[in-house]
């Protein structure tokens, strides 16, 4: 199984901790983030990952190596520019059939071989992680009619969501959909195939996840890894 991970990203949002290093080497408790996901890939049985890298380079290719520590076998896509999150993908030769493509950044606890074994077995040319939001408005919400009295009034409700966890599984088939050299972006390519009426599913499991995005989410990953890291490494 091969997996391309998105590492390129400035991570702008998560500064002052991406001023001199990259966003998937920011440590989290005595490990980088981009080690967590390497040892939960080996441990699914992925073998293949490329890491598409531009911002910093460098000192991802130098921290991770040819992949060896952690028995895996690990090559580079270096952008000259950025090209978004699915634009990368047209720069990689010899693509399986089937792939993973995930960010570099996130905290979870998903069957990996599972996501793939249900992408595979379903006939979707991509196949979405998501994982459920709850959204709290701490207002008392109105709904009005056209002419601007109340029908319903609603106070602080919660609303829930299934949101893109940042994993993705496509068919090899979807290069012919992304424009060569160009920056272009995952939801980009999703509503490409969906308005050519190609087959994109979604794939939602009982997991852990967390996109290490902002300042508050890198202090909760740091949280969860002090109490929990073992889930997340299989005792490895």
């Amino acid at each position: 199984m091969q997996v391309v991970i998105l590492a390129g990203g400035m991570g702008t949002r998560l500064r002052p901790f991406t001023s001199n290093i990259p966003k998937p080497l920011v440590p989290v408790g005595d490990k980088p983030i981009l080690e967590y996901v390497l040892v939960q890939l080996k441990h699914f049985g992925f073998k293949d990952v490329v890491l598409a890298v531009n911002h910093l380079a460098e000192l991802i290719m130098s921290f991770v190596g040819d992949g060896r520590k952690w028995g895996l076998n690990i090559k580079y896509s270096l952008e000259d520019q950025p090209l978004g999150t699915a634009g990368p993908l047209s720069m990689i030769k010899d693509l399986e059939d089937d792939f993973l493509v995930m960010n570099g950044d996130l905290l979870t606890t998903i069957d990996y071989k599972d996501f793939y074994k249900g992408h595979c077995s379903k006939g979707n040319i991509a196949t979405i992680s998501t994982y459920k939001r709850t959204v709290n408005i701490d207002y008392g919400v109105l709904h009005t009619g056209d002419d601007g009295r109340v029908t319903d009034y609603i106070e602080k409700p919660e609303y829930h969501f299934h949101v893109s966890a940042g994993l993705n599984m496509f068919k090899k088939e979807v290069l012919e959909y992304i424009p060569q050299g160009k920056k272009f972006d995952i939801p980009d390519l999703i509503k490409k195939l969906i308005s050519e009426k190609k087959f994109v599913g979604t794939y939602c499991g009982d997991y852990y996840w967390l996109d290490i995005g902002r300042v508050s989410d890198y202090e909760t990953a740091i949280e969860i890894i002090k109490e929990k890291e073992a889930e997340f490494l299989y005792n490895g």
